[in-house]
């Protein structure tokens, strides 16, 4: 089918902590939802089946609660009203942005994805319900190419919304389409926990995710083409993902993503909106990739010893003894504090424990190079920005020549590397990471479990290693 996604640079309330009259807020708006409209045509024009639009792409950020107020369109749960706002424009007060978003699905016959601030109001009865008698949602919503609104769906994971609450239950959105069957739906920092990202993949069997975003990247693990990639190859489905475009605040990084392939806007030097159109296989729940199980270029490690693959035959491997006795060193990268291992020869290979995690890396440089790169391991409660557990293992190029400057965030590289790296990752959920110079996705080679230990291998990177990175959520942990 043909999916396209618009990286949307929003036209931004120069106050949004002012309060404003409902016709101001509209107005702001409709300089949005002008850009749409003219995406949305575009798209069309290109063949595309469904549409996808960013996080707070029509109203914005930085609101307080009371200062998005007019901003918000009524929250109508889809599942409970059948109901076209371009063809029923009166049903409803307060449905101004959705009878847009309609129309636009309308009239270019197209599946429609877009996120927008709702209210809801509630009693006090309801023992959730908010002091001023209202929920404000952080919605996205769903048309399909009659302009029926399908979907609806509700973020859970709020990342810093003052002006939002949470549903008081995750919300599990699906909506069914006749060119790819069911789609999932969730919102930006949803994709980091269990519920309702990973439960809706796993229990509904859902091989299409639309994914609205706005994410500020943060490297060397979290830039946002690099998790929503590894979202696609982790569970082995379709994520159709629209980031927010604000270089100035790190936001940048949409795609199209197949378990196998990528199609991506990441660009921090110029400003405006990016539409990526592309097709891409229906993956059905029967549908295996050439990247899972096959593992004859796999180096299995066991507690009691090592054995290798070499030529089909397994031989005892050895740590190297030239680096054997490698410092380790902690610095800090993502917030977290990594234990590190310098990788300082052309070829080697190394291991590096934290907690119960240990990780290995046998690698080889395709040329010598001067940089620098490290070897680390976390295991434990990251609690920047968010509360959650992580098991990570990564060999990322350090900042400078010092060993303080691993873990900074690093956008160039200029190391070629042919590498395996593996892990006794206590958890089922890895995030296979693999990023090159210019933040450009890899695919790695191999990949998957074999003897409880995590593995992903490449042979020659399309260019410098940035990370290669094996991220672990221990959900039960949080």
């Amino acid at each position: 089918y043909v999916a396209a996604v618009y990286e949307h640079e929003a036209v931004l309330s120069p106050n949004p902590a002012a309060l404003v009259e409902r016709g101001a807020a509209l107005a702001l708006m409709a300089a949005n939802l002008d850009v749409y409209e003219q995406q949305v045509a575009a798209a069309a024009g290109q063949g595309a089946q469904i549409i996808v639009f960013p996080e707070d792409g029509i109203h914005g950020f930085n609101f307080t609660r009371r200062s998005i107020y007019p901003y918000l369109d009524l929250f109508l749960p889809a599942h409970s009203v059948e109901w076209n706002p371009c063809r029923q424009p009166r049903l409803f007060n307060d449905t101004e942005v959705l009878q847009r978003l309609s129309c636009m699905a309308l009239k270019n016959k197209i599946f429609l994805v877009a996120n927008l601030g709702t209210k809801q109001p509630c009693e006090h009865v309801d023992p959730h319900c908010p002091s001023d008698g209202r929920y404000q949602f952080n919605t996205n919503v769903v048309f399909d190419d009659a302009g029926t609104l399908v979907a609806t769906y509700r973020k859970h994971n709020l990342y810093f919304e003052d002006a939002f609450d949470a549903p008081p239950e995750a919300d599990y959105v699906l909506f069914d389409t006749p060119f790819a069957g069911k789609f999932g739906v969730f919102t930006c920092f949803d994709i980091l926990f269990f519920e309702p990202a990973v439960n809706l993949v796993r229990q509904y069997k859902v091989k299409q995710v639309v994914y609205p975003t706005a994410w500020m990247n943060q490297l060397p693990l979290l830039s946002a083409v690099e998790f929503q990639q590894a979202f696609a190859t982790a569970f082995n489905i379709n994520v159709l993902a629209a980031n927010i475009h604000h270089p100035a605040l790190g936001m940048t990084g949409s795609g199209i993503y197949t378990p196998v392939k990528s199609f991506i806007y990441h660009n921090m030097q110029s400003s405006g909106g990016k539409l990526i159109v592309a097709e891409i296989p229906v993956i059905t729940p029967d549908y295996k990739t050439s990247l899972y199980h096959s593992y004859s270029m796999f180096t299995s490690t066991s507690m009691d010893g090592q054995v290798c693959y070499k030529e089909g035959q397994e031989v005892p491997c050895r740590v190297s003894q030239s680096e054997e006795s490698s410092p380790s060193f902690y610095a800090e990268m993502m917030y977290d504090n990594f234990t590190f291992v310098p990788v300082q020869e052309d070829k080697g290979e190394l291991q590096v424990c934290a907690n119960t995690l240990c990780c290995y890396v046998r690698y080889q440089r395709a040329a010598p190079t001067r940089e620098l790169y490290a070897l680390g391991a976390f295991d434990g409660l990251h609690t920047v920005h968010g509360t959650y557990y992580v098991q990570a293992c990564a060999l990322v190029k350090c900042g400078g020549p010092r060993f303080s400057s691993c873990g900074q965030e690093v956008t160039d590289a200029t190391a070629v590397m042919d590498f395996q790296l593996w892990a006794n990752l206590s958890t089922p959920y890895v995030f296979p990471l693999l990023l090159t110079s210019g933040v450009t996705l890899d695919f790695a080679d191999h990949m998957g479990w074999k003897n409880d230990h995590y593995f992903i291998s490449k042979n020659g990177t399309s260019s410098g290693l940035l990370t290669a990175a094996l991220y672990g959520r221990w959900y039960e942990k949080d």
